[in-house]
């Protein structure tokens, strides 16, 4: 922790049940980046009767962002075989993650419990024979929403 606040290079994604041959748990899901953990809270706008200076916006109901997981390539993954089996051939098997910050011990400071997810995109880093790079995989995920736990 860096003057009391966490840092975000040290975290861990868990998925449930979406492993059906083994444990229930992926394992091979280390990422070098997780974005999409946001709530949107839409409003409606409602004129104010008799009253035309005035409109209120009034909440409605809460949107969430798909989930992006970015990582470098594996040719030999369960999570790759999940997303695929979605993609290619349209076989869903939604699951629930745990998005995990960690402290210098390895011990959840805070984590994020995301429901009913499911791929939506998987895609792969351009091919480029100019650079050297490691080649970097995107994984979309749809989900209906996530708790804070702390």
């Amino acid at each position: 922790m860096a003057d009391g606040y966490p840092l975000g290079f040290y975290f861990r994604v868990v998925f449930d049940n979406a492993d059906k041959d083994g444990d229930g748990k992926i394992q091979d899901a280390s990422f070098q980046s997780v974005s999409g953990l946001s709530v949107d809270v839409q409003t409606e706008d409602i004129a104010e009767g008799g009253e035309n200076r005035f409109q209120h916006a009034l909440p409605v109901r809460k949107q969430y962002p798909n989930l992006v997981l970015k990582r470098g390539l594996t040719t030999n993954s369960k999570l790759t075989e999940w997303c695929r089996k979605a993609v290619e051939d349209f076989d869903f098997e939604p699951t629930d993650l745990l998005v995990e910050l960690l402290n210098e011990e390895g011990e959840p400071l805070m984590s994020w419990n995301v429901l009913h997810a499911y791929p939506v995109k998987w895609s792969v880093d351009d091919l480029n024979a100019q650079e050297s790079k490691i080649v970097i995989e995107s994984i979309e995920l749809s989900y209906n929403y996530f708790n804070v736990i702390k």
